[in-house]
């Protein structure tokens, strides 16, 4: 890694939290010390950490990745995370590029038309891996950041970097998790449409058929690839997003336990306080009374 890599980092994070670089996509989180678990959808993109470690879960799945390592996903993805690894000394200090399908299918596509891909078939990948990086992607990023200082640089240089970037993943060892990203008509690309469903109607009563007609798959193949992909059933997907949400108004004092369990869609308020104590740990009046006490 290029020595003044966590100087040029440093510059474009002075404080903790995340700050949005002059490059759309690109955005640099900061933390100075260990914090707490969050809960958060993963969008898809590329977690490049230049300093610290990080640990995410998905499911029962359990993810930590650190300075040689990046986070990759694919899907929207319901995920806990935690800073592992963070002092004021030394940040935690990590570059979150969003990874746009639409590259990636016309970076796969060119990558096709030579040949060299024609055995690649498409299959259920899992949306979300982590892998270790190489000196060409390092110092892709570090160009990238670097391009985020200039403003002209940041408009004319920086999507050059960014396909690069796209390039080398898909060319590298997790070159066929990346592609079924970008494989029109692929398993991710349908059990995607039927994640934006899901977020649109998660507060809606689960009809697994619809979900299935919108991947345009049987119901089987349908719950056998949603499940291998996101480690979630498409049930257990939709209480993540409902608690998540659920949690959100909480902490934000935007109503009783109970009105905001009819809110995010459940039928009955004590099942609701169960599978949330179950998820967050706390039942939801204890939990919204630690975190604002930790606010304070």
């Amino acid at each position: 890694m290029p020595s003044d890599f966590v100087e040029l980092s440093l510059r474009a994070a002075r404080s903790p939290g995340i700050s949005q670089t002059s490059i759309p996509a690109l955005q640099i989180i900061r933390a100075d010390r260990v914090l707490p678990r969050v809960h958060a959808v993963q969008r898809p993109s590329l977690c490049f950490i230049v300093q610290g470690a990080k640990e995410v879960t998905l499911g029962r799945a359990v993810l930590r990745y650190r300075s040689m390592e990046f986070l990759f996903s694919s899907v929207d993805l319901p995920i806990t995370g935690q800073v592992v690894e963070a002092t004021a000394n030394k940040p935690y200090l990590c570059l979150v590029l969003e990874i746009a399908p639409s590259l990636v299918l016309e970076l796969t596509a060119a990558w096709a038309s030579t040949g060299l891909g024609a055995d690649s078939q498409p299959r259920a990948e899992p949306a979300i891996f982590v892998g270790k990086r190489d000196e060409q992607l390092t110092d892709a990023f570090f160009r990238l950041l670097r391009c985020s200082a200039n403003a002209l640089d940041a408009e004319v240089l920086a999507p050059g970097v960014i396909r690069e970037i796209t390039y080398r993943l898909l060319l590298g060892p997790y070159g066929r998790a990346v592609r079924a990203a970008g494989t029109a008509g692929g398993q991710v690309q349908r059990v995607a449409k039927a994640i934006e469903r899901l977020k649109r109607d998660y507060t809606k009563a689960l009809r697994i058929e619809q979900l299935a007609r919108t991947a345009g798959m049987s119901v089987s193949s349908f719950h056998d690839h949603f499940k291998r992909i996101t480690t979630l059933s498409p049930l257990q997907y939709q209480k993540q997003l409902r608690l998540q949400e659920a949690r959100r108004l909480l902490l934000g004092d935007s109503g009783s336990a109970a009105e905001v369990a009819f809110h995010v869609g459940y039928e009955s308020p004590s099942q609701f306080s169960r599978e949330y104590a179950r998820f967050f740990g706390l039942p939801p009046v204890s939990d919204a009374k630690r975190s604002g006490a930790r606010g304070s």
